[in-house]
């Protein structure tokens, strides 16, 4: 995304989507717990994500380092908003010292989804240690999670897709979003996005966790959600916006 966007309209911006459609036939997904062990709400995982240390080129890096894990972005017809954007590039402006600031924007898994409520089928869900996914066995490709996302963090995918992933393949006619690289979590690993980069600018751990990095340095600095107003209590933090 190209175009700078004011600060105060950024942490108030909302998306709309239109249209229905139905989930392709012949999709065969997987499951989304990788781990042997169920997950447990004792956990929750979230990111922290310093915008005055992560440089602009970091920032790509995150997210050519999501489209190779998960396969996303080479799709031959989708055009401009119509593109898979698990994590995007944004800039945003704060009007009173005119200071731009890029960050990383995706999913942010919040504690009370909008995208979940809406959701007819049940095909959007949240796990137990807060991941926000999209089960896309249940997947009817309505978009009411797309319309109700404050974050225009979901993707319709309109194409037949080739050359999937094993581990997170993706569907025609249903709608995708950030997973927090959860087959990575499982396994013990850090999101692809957050180990891409050799930086503290961004911390990701357990928020619930008192000895955790992230919780310790959260109870030290400032830190803002995105549309905190609408009391989402979301997994990914910001610090310097």
């Amino acid at each position: 995304m190209s175009n700078v966007l004011n600060r105060r309209d950024f942490i108030k911006a909302t998306t709309a989507a239109v249209g229905v459609t139905s989930v392709a036939t012949g999709v065969t997904l997987t499951t989304f717990a990788a781990n042997k062990e169920p997950v447990s709400s004792e956990t929750r995982w979230g990111m922290l994500i310093d915008t005055n240390n992560l440089t602009e080129t970091e920032i790509e890096v995150m997210v050519n380092a999501c489209q190779k894990e998960h396969g996303w972005g080479s799709e031959l017809h989708s055009i401009g908003d119509q593109k898979p954007n698990w994590i995007k590039k944004i800039k945003v402006k704060d009007r009173s010292t005119e200071k731009v600031t890029s960050l990383p924007l995706m999913c942010q898994h919040c504690d009370q989804p909008p995208c979940v409520d809406v959701c007819p089928t049940n095909a959007s869900m949240k796990r137990e240690d807060g991941i926000v996914l999209v089960d896309r066995h249940l997947c009817i490709g309505c978009r009411y999670c797309m319309m109700a996302c404050p974050y225009d963090a979901r993707s319709f995918v309109h194409e037949n897709l080739t050359n999937q992933k094993e581990h997170m393949p993706r569907g025609k006619g249903t709608v995708e979003s950030c997973t927090l690289c959860v087959h990575r979590i499982d396994n013990g690993e850090q999101p692809v996005c957050v180990s891409s980069i050799n930086s503290d600018a961004i911390i990701f751990g357990d928020l619930k966790d008192s000895n955790s990095n992230i919780n310790k340095t959260l109870r030290k600095i400032q830190s803002t959600q995105i549309r905190a107003d609408l009391n989402l209590n979301t997994g990914i933090r910001y610090s310097g916006i």
